[in-house]
């Protein structure tokens, strides 16, 4: 008798826990949704000004503290590192929140799918708009 109620314990206790964390798991993953919106669009504001030769323009939408690290020549310089005309296509990754930043890899892929560039991009909030905040290559 007394195994059973410990196993019927056991299994109750075993349910509740994994309920809590499917609840806060499902909490997590709601807040970063909602706290990310607004990113997508200005990546894609970003990539569009530089295809289109608007340089400062990709540049303004970075914080002024990377601004401030990072001078406009200097930002020159690291863009044509990438070589970005060889890439066509974007993939982005799952978000991640680390203090009040979101950082997002994103793969960028030539179009014939055999070379890929991943980079991270760390995000920040400056008043109600999404800011680029530092882009870095990810290292293999």
């Amino acid at each position: 008798m007394d195994g059973a109620l410990l196993k019927e314990i056991g299994t109750k206790s075993l349910l509740i826990g994994a309920g809590a964390l499917l609840l806060f798991w499902t909490f997590n993953a709601v807040k970063l949704v909602i706290s990310a919106r607004g990113i997508n669009p200005l990546v894609k504001q970003f990539f569009n000004q530089i295809a289109a030769g608007r340089i400062d323009g990709a540049y303004r939408l970075t914080t002024k503290t990377y601004r401030q690290h990072v001078n406009r020549q200097d930002f020159l310089k690291f863009l044509g590192s990438l070589q970005l005309n060889r890439y066509r296509n974007l993939k982005s990754g799952r978000p991640r929140i680390q203090d009040k930043q979101i950082i997002l890899t994103l793969k960028l892929k030539s179009e014939d799918k055999q070379s890929e560039l991943p980079l991270d991009f760390t995000f920040v909030k400056v008043d109600t708009d999404w800011r680029i905040d530092r882009i870095a290559k990810v290292k293999s």
